[in-house]
């Protein structure tokens, strides 16, 4: 008995998670700085405690994003079982774009004001040497390769050469996925179950199983989230450090308010204008938007996005797992709105080109359709090029903020994260299946709580037994 009553007084004494992650955040930062300050090592290359930090952070991310596909297949066809006695699956589905669009318009709508107001083209120490075009760009056709399965799981293998002058002296290949492929492929999968009826429980049992291994696998990785905090932001600051940040000072200073506005102040007034109250949001969202803006990775950030929606926010399990991964690959309103809308205007007042009110409307419509188009592929520079293309501004404009990239790409995604969190919470509530009682009692303490018994398949809701033990942890 005295064993059984020692280990949970041994784990309180233990910070939050949230805690946890701020402190090795802070422990980065210092670490970061103290790489800065060692310079490179004798031969020009990275000293030992820049390499081992790179190291720390990119296993942590790759980790991280080694678990997202058997967790994003299986928590879709489990959450698609699970609403085989819901009727208006349909219209949450068609409620949760409505929103992922109003979202990002009104983000939107805030980059332009931002870019007009802030002129960071015409306030920027760059010069036209560093314009240069990306090597990936995105187009509109994009959005059907992104969507078309082009295998099982949307597995992508890349190769690429290692010289030594002029001959080839090893060949380096990876695999990658495409997780909007891999929703496609659960949602048809979860589809073709329910179709087959009383044959498919078998299928959907094991499903269940390997959604439980999963999880667990999961989160003893998330446990390791402080420490690959450290790595990711002391990389970040021993890289790039501050400096770079000098000649695109009013950019930077753009985005981010922009940045600010839209997780401060536009998701707040979001929230109560549901009867919500954004300190219970902030709250139960703060780990995952953490963890986004230092892996600066919504794909590496979704099974814990994933968690503290369905966990902390009340948002039912069924629709959590279908809308966040929805959201991670589609809801940017970081990425996808305000970063691509500031960036264009900073690129046509840099090359002296006039946008009119049809190029600001194009910049919106880039922005609510466009992360669509993109979604099977990475970062916010295809994002960029997309809405350059599509204006007709220089692609060469890309290479002038490369430089701050990484540093904006941090805010970007937590911004991101904040949103693919959101918007599930005001659709839920919108429908009446919010549980509010476990909204406001939202704590990130609980994040690892065990909730074996709750990852059912077969079940249409959670019955009052799972439910207690989530909403009586605060």
């Amino acid at each position: 008995m005295s064993t059984t009553t020692t280990a949970p007084e041994q784990k309180r004494r233990l910070p939050s998670f949230g805690v946890q992650i701020l402190l090795g955040l802070v422990l980065g930062v210092a670490l970061g700085w103290l790489a800065l300050a060692l310079g490179p090592a004798g031969n020009g290359d990275d000293n030992g405690l820049t390499v081992a930090l790179s190291t720390i952070g990119s296993s942590f991310v790759t980790l991280l994003k080694a678990v997202v596909p058997p967790l994003v297949l299986t928590a879709i066809i489990a959450s698609i079982a699970n609403l085989r006695g819901v009727a208006n699956g349909a219209r949450l589905a068609g409620q949760t774009l409505l929103w992922f669009a109003i979202t990002a318009l009104v983000a939107v709508g805030i980059g332009i004001g931002l870019g007009l107001a802030f002129q960071p083209g015409a306030h920027t120490g760059v010069t036209k040497a560093a314009a240069a075009a990306p090597a990936k760009t995105g187009t509109w056709l994009d959005f059907l390769h992104g969507t078309v399965p082009t295998n099982f799981l949307g597995l992508q293998a890349s190769s690429s050469l290692a010289h030594a002058g002029d001959a080839v002296v090893g060949v380096t290949t990876g695999l990658s996925f495409n997780v909007l492929q891999l929703i496609v492929v659960a949602i048809v999968l979860g589809l073709a179950a329910l179709k087959v009826g009383a044959k498919a429980e078998p299928f959907l049992t094991l499903n269940a199983s390997v959604l439980s291994v999963v999880q667990t696998v999961l989160w003893w990785i998330i446990r390791l989230a402080p420490i690959g905090t450290i790595g990711l932001v002391g990389r970040a600051i021993a890289t790039y450090g501050w400096d770079s940040l000098a000649s695109l000072a009013v950019f930077a200073a753009a985005i981010y308010v922009g940045l600010a506005l839209v997780l401060f102040v536009v998701y707040p007034v979001l929230l109560r204008s549901h009867g919500l109250r954004p300190s219970r949001y902030f709250r139960g969202a703060w780990p995952a938007i953490q963890l986004g803006f230092v892996s600066r990775s919504s794909i590496g950030t979704l099974p814990v996005t994933e968690r503290v929606t369905h966990r902390n926010l009340g948002v039912p399990r069924a629709y959590a797992s279908f809308a966040v991964p929805l959201g991670a690959t589609t809801k940017m309103d970081g990425c996808a709105a305000i970063y691509p809308a500031v960036a264009a205007i900073f690129v046509a007042q840099f090359f002296g080109l006039d946008l009119g009110v049809t190029d600001y409307l194009l910049i919106a419509f880039v922005s609510v359709v466009g992360s669509a188009a993109t979604a099977g592929l990475t970062g916010a520079i295809v994002m960029l090029t997309l809405t350059l293309s599509t204006l007709g501004l220089p692609l060469e404009g890309v290479g002038l903020l490369l430089a701050v990239d990484p540093i904006l790409d941090m805010g970007r995604t937590a911004v991101n994260v904040a949103g693919q969190a959101l918007v599930p919470v005001i659709v839920a509530k919108r429908e009446g299946i919010l549980d509010v009682e476990q909204y406001n009692s939202a704590n990130a303490e609980n994040l690892f709580t065990d909730d074996e018994p709750a990852v059912e398949a077969t079940p249409a809701s959670p019955s009052p037994a799972e439910r207690q033990p989530v909403g009586a942890s605060a």
